[in-house]
């Protein structure tokens, strides 16, 4: 078996939308995407912190945020496919979004990893209305920024749990 699958229908990945919305390959891989792109985002935003503090972090949650809207729409309609397990830059937004509240520490990383992946794959509402209800690139990232959303709460009362 191999590790890497085809890009969606009507995709290659050496175009720019492709590239964003499969977070340049990693959204090929076969057995869990979404994890292997949450995984690659702590680095990412621990550079992005390391370098802008919080607010580098913010702005890279901004810009991928909306390239990824756009991206994931142009992959979703180009395959036909909607909400693609291959497009896995809503992974990179929630994941950054979960990260906002902690500090930059293996432990909170770690938590902020844990958190958002169960509720990403739990959607407890309402996440789950807008997977359902919401279509096209918006509604690929929305589930995606309300879980990031929740895991930063739980980290956030984690590390105010871990500080006292």
């Amino acid at each position: 078996m191999r590790l890497l699958r085809e890009p969606p229908r009507g995709t290659r990945l050496r175009q720019p939308a492709a590239l964003i919305a499969l977070w340049f390959g990693v959204g090929l891989i076969r057995f869990a995407p979404g994890t292997w792109a949450s995984a690659c985002a702590l680095p990412l935003a621990a550079v992005l912190v390391w370098i802008g503090g919080v607010w580098g972090l913010a702005a890279g949650i901004a810009v991928v945020g909306l390239l990824g809207v756009w991206a994931a729409d142009v992959v979703e309609r180009r395959s036909g496919e909607p909400d693609a397990s291959a497009i896995v830059v809503d992974e990179v937004v929630g994941q950054w979004i979960a990260l906002l509240a902690a500090p930059p520490e293996i432990g909170p990383y770690a938590l902020a990893f844990l958190a958002f992946r169960v509720i990403d794959i739990g959607k407890p509402w309402p996440a789950s209305l807008a997977d359902r209800r919401v279509k096209g690139g918006f509604g690929i990232m929305l589930d995606d920024v309300i879980a990031g959303a929740y895991a930063a709460g739980i980290v956030w009362i984690g590390t105010l749990l871990l500080q006292s």
